[in-house]
C-alpha cells in the first residue's frame, strides 16, 4: 500500500465476516485475508535466519521456532509487513534508529507456537517520516479488515466486522498497535491491552493500545483494561474528528527507557519525551485527543499515567475532551491531568483528580470543572453526541470534583478561560492559579460550596514566562534552554496603565466565594492582576509583589525550579493590582497590601484581619479614608495596625 496522508488508510477489500470467533490460542490471517495456520495441532517447523541472510516470508506462517543470527533479516515481500507472536503475544521487533519510524526484527531465539503473519502494510505520513504501522486489528471502510489485521495477536473472545468483545491483545516488541479504527463505527467490549516496550510517536498513535481517526471515526470502548509500559505506548488517541467514548474502563500507563541518544527536542517530528520547561518529566501519556474537531469523553473510567499527562490535546484545534466520574491521576512525582491547547474546551465534571504538578496546563483553551449533576450530563451527551445511553445515564450518580495537586492547581503559558463551580474542591500544594504572564479569564463560583485551599496560602501567582524555549544545537532543536533570573528592579514602561484593565489582563472573578489566601503579581512586564469580587469573603494580601526564583539559573538539570518564587510586595511598577468589591463583598486585609485601583460599591467593605486590628489606607502617599461607595486609583498602599 502506498504511504498515505495523516490517518485516511482505507481498505478495499477484505472485511471481515458478520461474526469471527477467535480461540483462546492465536488465530492468523494471510495478506489475502483468509484464515490460515490451524491452531488445532502443534506447531512445527523451524526458521534459522543466518547472519548476512535475508529470509523473506511471503505468506502466514506457523513454525515452533525462530532462530535470527546477529546481522540476519527476516522481512516480508515489498509492499506487506511482517508480525510474529510467540503464544499469542507480539514480539521481536524493534527501532532501527532513535527518531526514526522503521522497525526490525532483532538477533534471537523463540519457542513456543508462532505465527509470522504477513499482512498489507498500513503506511501513514506525518510531518516528514512514515510509520510502517501494524496492529492487532484494523477496521476501515465500516469493517474489520483482515488483510491488515494480525489476528495471530488477538487471543479469545469474539471478533465481529464492528466489534470485538472480551478479547486479550499483548506485545512486547515496540511500535505494535492493539487496535486502529479509521473513519469507521467500532465498540470494544472488556478488552484486556498490554503493550510493553516503547512506542514512537503520539501524535500518530504509532505503539498505542487503541487509536481512532477520521471524521466518521466512532469509537466505543466499554469495561476496558488497558496497562501499557514503555515511551510513547499511549492508551487512547483520539484525531482527525473522530469521536471516542470511553467508559467503565481503566488505562494505565508507565514510562519506557528512551534510547541512550535521544537528545529532548520540542520538535514533534522527533519529541519523546515531556517538555521539562513545563517542570514535568516522563515520555508517555496516557491519551491524546488530536487534529481538528476531534472529541473524547471518558466515563466512570480511572485513567492514570505515571508522569507527563493524563488527558491531553495536541498538535490540532477547536477540539473537546471530557470527563465525567472518572479518576484521572499521576502515579509518579509530577504531571499534569489535562492539557488545553488549539482552543480545545474541556468539560470536568464529578471527577477526582490526584495529579504531580498541575490539574491543568493552559495553552490555548478552556476547561470547566464542576459537578455531573444528571442534568448537566444529559445536555452534553446530547450537545456533543457522545453516545452515552440512558441506562448509562441513569447509571452515573451526581458527583463534586475534587483536585488534589502535589504543586500547583492550574498552570497558564499560553491564553485560557477556565470555570469552576459547583462544589468543586481545588487542594494544592502551592498557588491555585500560577500565570506565567499570560491573558487568562477565571470564574470561580463559589455558591454552591466550591473551595480553593492552597496550603502556602497563595490563590493566585503572576509571573513572568520563566520557560526558557528550546535552542537550535547543531542543526536539532533541542531543550537544552536555560532561564536566568532578572536582577534589579524592572524598568517602567510609560505607556502601559496599571490602574485600568485591559482586555490582556489576567482576570478572576469569584462570585459566592470564601476564600483565605494571598493574591500576588510579581510580573515584571506589562499584564495587570484584576480582581472582581462579588458576595464574596476574602482574607488575605492582595499586592503587586517583586517575585524571585528560589535559584539563579534553571535548566534541564532543576527543571523543578520553574515556577517556584518568593514575593516581596511592593508598589506596582508594570504590575497593577485592580479589585473590585461588590453585592455585599468583604475584604479582610492581612498585610501590607500594594494595589492600583479599588472599587468599593455601597454594600462592600475592607477591613483588617484581627481583633483589635485597623487598616489604614493611602493613595499616592496621602493617607485617604475608605468609604464604601467610592473608587480610587493611583498608588495605593494599605497596612494593618
Amino acid at each position: 500500500m502506498t504511504a498515505l496522508s495523516r490517518r485516511s488508510a482505507l481498505a478495499a477489500s477484505g472485511a471481515v465476516g458478520a461474526a469471527l470467533l477467535v480461540p483462546a490460542t492465536a488465530r492468523a490471517a494471510t495478506a489475502s485475508g483468509t484464515a490460515s495456520a490451524d491452531s488445532s495441532s502443534a506447531p512445527s517447523g523451524a526458521i534459522t535466519v543466518a547472519s548476512g541472510e535475508t529470509v523473506t516470508i511471503s505468506s502466514t506462517t506457523r513454525v515452533s521456532a525462530v532462530t535470527i543470527a546477529s546481522g540476519g533479516t527476516l522481512t516480508a515481500p515489498s509492499g506487506y509487513s511482517l508480525t510474529m507472536t510467540v503464544n499469542g503475544v507480539e514480539t521481536g521487533q524493534a527501532l532501527t534508529a532513535t527518531g526514526g519510524a522503521d522497525t526490525a526484527f532483532t538477533a534471537g531465539s523463540w519457542r513456543g507456537d508462532i505465527v509470522l503473519t504477513v499482512s498489507k502494510a498500513v503506511d501513514i505520513t506525518w510531518q516528514s517520516l512514515t510509520y510502517p504501522f501494524r496492529q492487532a486489528i484494523y477496521v476501515a471502510g465500516g469493517a474489520v479488515v483482515e488483510a491488515e489485521s494480525v489476528f495471530a495477536a488477538v487471543v479469545g473472545g469474539r471478533l465481529s466486522s464492528t466489534s470485538a468483545d472480551n478479547v486479550k491483545i499483548s506485545s512486547t516488541g515496540e511500535c505494535f498497535d492493539g487496535v486502529y479504527v479509521a473513519d469507521s463505527a467500532f465498540t470494544l467490549t472488556r478488552p484486556h491491552i498490554s503493550l510493553n516496550g516503547n512506542g514512537r510517536c503520539d501524535f500518530v498513535g504509532y505503539g498505542a493500545a487503541v487509536v481512532v481517526d477520521g471524521t466518521s471515526g466512532n469509537l466505543v470502548l466499554d469495561g476496558a483494561v488497558i496497562d501499557n509500559q514503555g515511551a510513547q505506548r499511549t492508551g487512547v488517541i483520539v484525531d482527525d474528528g473522530a469521536t471516542a467514548l470511553i467508559k467503565n474502563s481503566s488505562i494505565r500507563v508507565r514510562n519506557g527507557v528512551l534510547p541512550s541518544d535521544y537528545v529532548a527536542t520540542v520538535d514533534l517530528n522527533k519529541m519523546e519525551s515531556a517538555p521539562w520547561m513545563l517542570a514535568i518529566d516522563g515520555n508517555v501519556r496516557a491519551t491524546n485527543l488530536l487534529g481538528n474537531n476531534s472529541t473524547a469523553a471518558y466515563v466512570n473510567s480511572s485513567i492514570t499515567s505515571e508522569t507527563w499527562g493524563v488527558l491531553s490535546t495536541d498538535s490540532g484545534s477547536d477540539c473537546t475532551l471530557v470527563s465525567v466520574n472518572s479518576v484521572v491521576t499521576n502515579s509518579g512525582a509530577d504531571g499534569y491531568g489535562t492539557y488545553a491547547i488549539g482552543s480545545a474546551t474541556e468539560y470536568l465534571l464529578g471527577s477526582e483528580f490526584n495529579v504531580g504538578t498541575y490539574a491543568t496546563i493552559f495553552t490555548g483553551g478552556t476547561a470547566t470543572y464542576g459537578d455531573s449533576d444528571s442534568a448537566t450530563v444529559a445536555a452534553l451527551n446530547e450537545s456533543l453526541g457522545l453516545g452515552l445511553t440512558a441506562a448509562d445515564l441513569k447509571s452515573l450518580k451526581p458527583r463534586n470534583t475534587v483536585i488534589n495537586s502535589r504543586r500547583f492547581g492550574f498552570m497558564w503559558h499560553g491564553w485560557g478561560t477556565l470555570t469552576i463551580n459547583g462544589g468543586t474542591r481545588v487542594d494544592t500544594a502551592h498557588a491555585t492559579f500560577l500565570n506565567k504572564g499570560q491573558q487568562t479569564d477565571v470564574t470561580f463560583d463559589g455558591s454552591d460550596g466550591a473551595q480553593l485551599n492552597p496550603a502556602d496560602g497563595i490563590i493566585v501567582q503572576l509571573i513572568d514566562n520563566d520557560d526558557p524555549g528550546p535552542v537550535m544545537v547543531s542543526g536539532v532543536l533541542e531543550n537544552a534552554g536555560v532561564y536566568t533570573q532578572p536582577t534589579g528592579e524592572p524598568a517602567k514602561d510609560a505607556s502601559f496603565s496599571v490602574t485600568t484593565a485591559h482586555s490582556t489582563d489576567s482576570v478572576f472573578n469569584f462570585t459566592g466565594a470564601n476564600l483565605k489566601g494571598d493574591f500576588l503579581n510579581g510580573m515584571r512586564g506589562d499584564l495587570n492582576m484584576v480582581l472582581n469580587f462579588s458576595a464574596s469573603k476574602v482574607q488575605g494580601v492582595i499586592s503587586a509583589t517583586l517575585a524571585e526564583h528560589a535559584v539563579t539559573t534553571i535548566d534541564s538539570s532543576n527543571w523543578w525550579e520553574l515556577g517556584n518564587v518568593s514575593n516581596t510586595p511592593q508598589a506596582a511598577v508594570n504590575n497593577g493590582a485592580i479589585v473590585s468589591l461588590a453585592s455585599g463583598s468583604q475584604w479582610a486585609v492581612t498585610g501590607t497590601s500594594y494595589i492600583t485601583s479599588l472599587t468599593i460599591d455601597a454594600t462592600s467593605s475592607v477591613t483588617a484581619k484581627g481583633l483589635g486590628k485597623s487598616v489604614t489606607m493611602t493613595v499616592d502617599g496621602v493617607e485617604t479614608a475608605i468609604k464604601a461607595g467610592n473608587t480610587y486609583t493611583g498608588a495605593i498602599v494599605l497596612t494593618v495596625g
